[in-house]
Formats: C-alpha cells, sequence, structure tokens
C-alpha cells in the first residue's frame, strides 16, 4: 500500500530535481535511460518441448515487484494543481507489457545480442506505463538466453537501478517465490492534497530561505554552494577540440569488456591505486589508440572524463531516486607509459575526491527551466570529452526462475556532444566494461575498446611482481 502522511492523507511523492532531469535531455533527442545487458543459463528457462518458460519468468518478476513499487507506478503531472509531478501507481498494470520475449534470429551471436538490444532501446518507452521492460531474447549458442532491462534515469540512478533490479532476482536458483497477493493501485492525490502539499513546501522553502538571508553570509553561503559543480566543469580552460566531441544521431554502437575482478583488484592494489583508477587509466589508453588512429595529435594532449560519484546513503535504507554528485578527472592522453599514465590519474582522483560534492539536479540546478536553458548550450561545450560511469554490482550471483544470470554489464546514455559513453558494473567475480558510442560519429570503436583493452591488460601485467610469469588471463572482448 501507499505510504500516507499523518493526516491520514496519501503522501504526495514528488519527482526531485535530479529525477525530472531525466527527462529534459530526452528534449533534444538523447534518450536518458540506463540498462542491463547480460546472460541467462537456458536450461532451466525452458521447458521439457524446448518452449521458454516465459510465463514463469513473469510471475516471479511480479511477485517481486513489492520490493520495488517504483516499478508498477507513472509520473503524474497534475496540470494546474500547483507543484512539481508525482510519482502515482498506475491505474492498471500488466507484467505482459514489462516483461516480453524476442528470439533472436537463428544462431545469433554476441554481437547480434548486442545489435538486437541497440533496436529495442530506440524504441520510446510508453508514458502511460512504468518506465520499464525487460526482455528475454532466447537462441543464443549453448542455449543460454539474453536479456535486455532498460530503466528511464527518472527512476533510479546507477546504484540505486542496481539494487532495485537486484530484488527482481532470486539469490538462489532454488528459491521459493513470494506468495502472490493482489496488487490495488492507490489513489492519487486529490487537487486538496496536492495544495496543502505545495503550501507546506513553500512554507518550509521561505523559512529556510528566510533564515539564511538574515544571516549576513547568506550569499556568500550560497555562492559556495553553487561552486563545487560550477568548479568541476569550468575551473579549467576547455580541452582541447578533437572528434570525441560532435552532435549526436539517435543511434549507437555497443562493444564489451570483461575481466576477472579480482585480478584488476590485485594489480590495482599492487600499483597503489583503486580499480576506478585503473579502469580510468584504461579508458585513457583506448582513448590514445582511437584518436592515433584517426590522424589526430595526442602529444602533450590532455582530456576531461566526467565521472558521477553517488551520494546515496545505504544506511538510511533502500537506495532509491537520483542523488549523485560528480567529478571531472584529467586523462593524460599523451603519456606513453600506461602505468606512469596510471599514476597520473591516481594523484588526480585523489585530488578531486577532497573536493565538496554537491548532489546534481539540486537548488538553481533542480529547475527543468533551468535545465532546458543550459543543455542547449552544452551541445558545443569542450569541457567533459566522455563519460565514465562505475557501479558495484552484486558480489553473489542472481537467478531468475533458477536460471544464473552469468554475466552483466551496464548501459550508459549518451547527451549533448559526447560521442562515446563508459559503464562499468562488478558482478560476482567480473570487472565488465561497456562501451556505447553514436553510431555516425564513431564507427571505429572497436579500435577505442582494443585500445581500452590493451592498456587494462598492461596494467595487470605492470604489478605482476615476476614478469617472466604469465599469471593474469587477458581481458576479453
Amino acid at each position: 500500500m501507499s505510504l500516507r502522511s499523518a493526516g491520514g492523507s496519501p503522501r504526495v511523492d514528488r519527482l526531485t530535481g535530479p529525477d525530472l532531469g531525466g527527462f529534459v535531455p530526452e528534449k533534444f533527442g538523447w534518450p536518458a535511460e540506463i540498462g542491463l545487458i547480460g546472460l541467462l543459463e537456458g536450461g532451466p528457462l525452458f521447458d521439457g518441448d524446448g518452449r521458454l518458460r516465459s510465463d514463469e519468468v513473469r510471475d516471479r518478476i511480479a511477485r517481486r515487484l513489492s520490493l520495488a513499487p517504483r516499478l508498477r507506478q507513472v509520473v503524474h503531472r497534475p496540470g494546474r494543481a500547483p507543484g512539481r509531478p508525482l510519482w502515482v501507481d498506475a491505474p492498471c498494470f500488466n507484467i505482459a507489457e514489462h516483461v516480453r520475449t524476442r528470439p533472436l534470429p537463428a544462431g545469433a551471436s554476441r554481437i547480434d545480442l548486442l545489435q538486437t538490444c541497440e533496436e529495442l532501446r530506440q524504441r520510446p518507452l510508453d508514458r502511460t506505463r512504468p518506465l520499464w521492460q525487460l526482455w528475454l531474447l532466447p537462441r543464443l549458442p549453448g542455449n543460454e538466453v539474453g536479456i535486455f532491462v532498460r530503466v528511464h534515469h527518472a527512476i533510479a540512478d546507477g546504484p540505486a537501478a542496481v539494487e532495485l533490479l537486484s530484488n527482481l532476482f532470486d539469490r538462489t536458483p532454488d528459491t521459493t517465490p513470494p506468495a502472490a497477493s493482489p496488487w490495488i493501485p492507490q489513489p492519487r492525490p486529490s487537487a486538496r492534497d496536492l495544495l496543502l502539499d505545495n503550501l507546506r513546501r513553500s512554507a518550509a522553502a521561505v523559512s529556510q530561505a528566510s533564515r539564511r538571508h538574515l544571516h549576513p553570509m547568506a550569499l556568500v553561503d550560497q555562492l559556495r554552494e553553487l561552486w563545487p559543480p560550477i568548479r568541476e566543469y569550468l575551473a579549467e580552460l576547455p580541452a582541447s577540440p578533437t572528434s570525441l566531441n560532435a552532435p549526436l544521431g539517435p543511434a549507437r554502437r555497443i562493444a564489451v569488456i570483461t575481466s576477472s575482478l579480482s585480478t584488476v583488484k590485485d594489480a590495482s592494489h599492487r600499483l597503489g591505486v583503486t580499480v576506478n583508477d585503473a579502469v580510468l587509466a584504461a579508458v585513457t589508453g583506448g582513448i590514445r589508440e582511437l584518436l592515433q588512429s584517426r590522424g589526430e595529435r595526442v602529444d602533450g594532449l590532455v582530456l576531461r572524463a566526467m565521472v558521477p560519484v553517488s551520494l546515496q546513503n545505504p544506511s538510511l535504507g533502500p537506495l532509491r531516486g537520483n542523488l549523485y554528485g560528480s567529478m571531472v578527472v584529467r586523462l593524460p592522453i599523451g603519456e606513453v607509459n600506461t602505468v606512469r599514465r596510471l599514476d597520473r590519474i591516481a594523484a588526480e582522483t585523489a585530488s578531486r575526491k577532497q573536493r565538496t560534492k554537491r548532489p546534481w539536479g539540486i537548488g538553481l540546478f533542480g529547475s527543468p527551466l533551468m535545465q532546458r536553458l543550459i543543455l542547449p548550450l552544452a551541445r558545443r561545450q569542450h569541457y567533459i570529452n566522455i563519460h565514465v560511469a562505475n557501479v558495484r554490482g552484486p558480489a553473489e550471483p542472481l537467478y531468475l526462475a533458477g536460471a544464473r544470470l552469468t554475466t552483466a554489464f551496464p548501459l550508459v546514455p549518451l547527451n549533448v556532444n559526447l560521442t562515446i559513453g563508459i559503464g562499468v558494473l562488478s558482478y560476482t567475480n567480473q570487472l565488465n566494461i561497456t562501451a556505447v558510442a553514436d553510431r555516425d560519429q564513431c564507427p571505429d570503436l572497436a579500435t577505442f575498446t582494443t585500445g581500452l583493452n590493451h592498456s587494462l591488460f598492461d596494467l595487470i601485467q605492470g604489478a605482476n611482481p615476476d614478469p617472466s610469469e604469465d599469471r593474469y588471463e587477458r581481458p576479453t572482448l
């Protein structure tokens, strides 16, 4: 059931500034969806006649939706009623509209799986329904079944999305699903409820503003609050123009790399850096190889990566919504040596982590109007060259209807003029990296992923105390 306020009225669950920010890029043709591409063991998902047990999968997921109530809600824009849009229960919900099946071509490869996921990604989510889908994609070699999950960014950021989607899976292959219970959508708040809620919020905002403005340093304090996110982007001169910043089209290319998490952790520990530092150094190597192949200058080149920083607090309960800041990391593209490149990045991230992180979409930047004014200007920006999002995933395997999720790759959106985005997800003992690129601006994505792969392997080998002994497996594309 929906939460209620102390007076017994339905709780008004307004979208936050960061949640609303997920819709603004769509107005400029940049879908704001995050996702997951994975592989499931096929055996348990098929019946004796070889048919996919899709109805049982739907039933399993439907029984777990009480753990992820946002997945049965829609965004309600109350028209003339005051205040921001709010989350409300969908008036009707059909699990078959969200958990769907699309067989791959006979003899499909993993490349076919990625291409199919891109085709599905281009289909707009229906705003009149909860903003998520889960696709089962059978006919892979070894009887594996592909899985593609897409979730609108307004629902959750990366860490919250991992927790939300994990609730749809079992922790063991023989888990008994929760008992089925009827779901009754709660009525939408009335106009009176919305008015009272908006009055309460407005009174609280005025009270807070009054207290602050009475203080002689109030204006200085407000400027200090606005400065951290601005500083991250504008404290330095724009980076040198490269082909990484270009107008975006609607289609994407997707490539994946997987490596052993324990291997990368061990190598990072030996080199005195974090796994995130190692990933950024590998990304830097991929960019270097890509730009060189395009005939662009790399000597002395320094570019910048925008790295989201989660501000979610697990101690306060389940993660939900969007709550993240960012840090901008300089990438020494011109550095030839992979380990020296890593050292420079590690020093950079250590410095950046000391700075205050203010949540994106709060205060002035929480206004959709302000976001709509900023984004068109960002089409030509050269302060950020690439987006790299690293999220910690489940350490133990997940199961769906008895089938083990064997691997999982994250999918990140592209916006403004960033033609390449990187998603990183740890899952069990895997470190899985997904590169998403504009199809037209980056036909040579394979060059980037090959360079990233080579750099990651160089770092692993560089941490090997006995270079004559090949202890580690090479990351695989």
